[in-house]
């Protein structure tokens, strides 16, 4: 035991009392919430990937602004590509957990056990396939959230002036959600500066070759989505031993036939779990037939398709974006540049709303999350590594180099909590499609003002992300066109997606 002094005592119950009323405010939403649910892959809440945002959803930390400490720094533009958030499933999916219902109940009704009987007596369907994908409450208040964080993260820019003036522009995929979606993040800066006024008007524009790049590149549709070779490290990994394992553990606790619980029915299950937690914030009875490692299993899954389908796997798939790259690069090279006294102020913010299918090629062509051994049907073990929960890191040096200190104590035990809501950390793949693309994903490039020049700073879901190769968080931006040449003068989309029909077919290349 060490001693502390009276005073030194308070403070220590004053920030053990802290601790324990933000595990009070968090522990209703986090009780609901099932142990899977950071294993939805881009099914995967926002919330799952920023915890905090569980006790409070406007939380800003200005910390992840890293411009150099040494050099005086003021944000002049930002660039926001954004996925749309939490939505109905599409018609397929509704289709699929359909049939997976009516099996259910019509085969699994003589099976043994509580658990199902309380399923068939507690959950019915109500899903139907007008729903089609379409933002859900959930997924509007979602962008709403992060547009009030935004705007308290760069009152400059983001400011009622700047949008009431149409300085800061709004795209658009041509997809309802996404639509729906850039009117939730104009509603949500309206929120965050209060009544004044008459309410703008929805101001953006719908620009598919820019959001929905993938449907436009011949190379991309005949190479990848159409080719039945092009995603056959999926099929083998469906078709393979754990997917089995899971497979038949699950017709086993429905009380049905293996052969009738089909990987896409298995699959349906799963995101049912999914479903009715973005959508209705449930910890649905469907979620409680997966254990972790059934969800670990299926979470790969989901991501050796989108690593072979929108990523590493073939470059066709990240090339597809070009259009998108080149547009914030002008937008940026733009912003940077010094400008003349009669010429027009650049816009202080851009806000692009799209898909996972959007966001994941960007950020591929960017050279992000690619692991030095491609995720394959036949690696799932190598690709996971040891996991580590928050209340891994005990800071008992802290502790001994000042054991007298009540607030070194105290500080100690908020850190302890801090982390203990956080993610589980993998030592494994970095290509995790529920870490880079939930619901609402984001990917901000924030150029910055600065004595030696312009600097360039990117976060992916408010997190600080580096660019590869270059050591700051925030590298003069010049240094960053250097690292991009190659693509800033070649990545024609005609060449790339229209070119020579033997350069359209998938890159084997890794």
């Amino acid at each position: 035991m060490f001693r502390v002094s009276a005073p030194g005592q308070r403070r220590l119950l004053a920030g053990l009392s802290l601790v324990l009323a933000r595990l009070c405010c968090c522990s209703a939403a986090a009780a609901n919430v099932p142990n899977i649910a950071v294993y939805f892959g881009t099914k995967t809440r926002y919330e799952e990937v920023n915890r905090h945002l569980l006790r409070d959803v406007l939380a800003v930390n200005a910390s992840v602004l890293k411009p150099p400490p040494t050099e005086r720094c003021s944000p002049v533009h930002l660039t926001a590509v954004i996925r749309h958030g939490s939505r109905y499933p599409t018609v397929k999916n509704v289709r699929r957990i359909n049939r997976l219902s009516e099996l259910v109940r019509t085969e699994a009704s003589r099976a043994p056990g509580g658990w199902l009987l309380d399923l068939q007596s507690r959950w019915e369907t109500w899903y139907t396939e007008d729903m089609d994908g379409q933002l859900v409450t959930k997924g509007r208040e979602e962008l709403q959230q992060l547009a009030r964080r935004l705007a308290s993260l760069f009152p400059s820019l983001l400011s009622e002036e700047n949008v009431r003036k149409r300085r800061v522009s709004f795209v658009s995929s041509s997809k309802h959600r996404c639509v729906s979606s850039v009117e939730a993040f104009q509603e949500g800066l309206w929120q965050h500066w209060g009544p004044s006024g008459e309410t703008p008007a929805y101001s953006h524009r719908v620009e598919d070759e820019l959001m929905r790049f993938f449907e436009r590149c011949r190379g991309f549709v005949e190479g990848v989505e159409n080719n039945r070779t092009a995603l056959l490290e999926v099929e083998k990994f469906k078709h393979g031993e754990q997917m089995e394992a899971v497979r038949r553990r699950i017709a086993e606790m429905l009380g049905l036939p293996f052969h009738r619980l089909t990987p896409d029915l298995l699959e349906a299950a799963f995101f049912l779990c999914s479903y009715e937690l973005s959508i209705k914030s449930l910890h649905s009875p469907w979620c409680f037939l997966f254990s972790e490692t059934d969800a670990k299993v299926l979470e790969y899954k989901s991501d050796l398709k989108q690593y072979w389908k929108r990523s590493h796997g073939h470059a066709i798939s990240s090339l597809a974006s070009c259009p998108l790259f080149h547009h914030v690069f002008r937008t940026l090279d733009k912003a940077g540049r010094p400008r003349r006294s009669t010429e027009a102020a650049p816009e202080p913010a851009s806000i692009l709303v799209g898909h996972a299918e959007t966001l994941l090629p960007l950020l591929s062509l960017l050279g992000l999350y690619k692991d030095e051994t491609p995720p394959t049907a036949s690696n799932y073990q190598s690709q996971h590594g040891k996991r580590n929960d928050g209340y891994r890191s005990v800071r008992d040096e802290e502790l001994k180099s000042d054991p007298g200190s009540a607030e070194s104590a105290g500080a100690f035990w908020i850190r302890t909590w801090e982390s203990s809501l956080t993610r589980p950390v993998f030592t494994g793949r970095t290509f995790r499609t529920s870490r880079i693309v939930p619901y609402a994903a984001n990917l901000l490039f924030v150029l910055y003002d600065c004595q030696r020049g312009p600097r360039l700073q990117m976060l992916l879901n408010e997190t600080p992300l580096r660019f590869p190769d270059l050591p700051e968080d925030a590298p003069l931006y010049r240094d960053v066109r250097a690292a991009y040449r190659h693509l800033l003068d070649g990545c024609d989309f005609h060449t790339e997606c229209e070119g020579r029909a033997g350069g359209r077919g998938p890159s084997t290349e890794l």
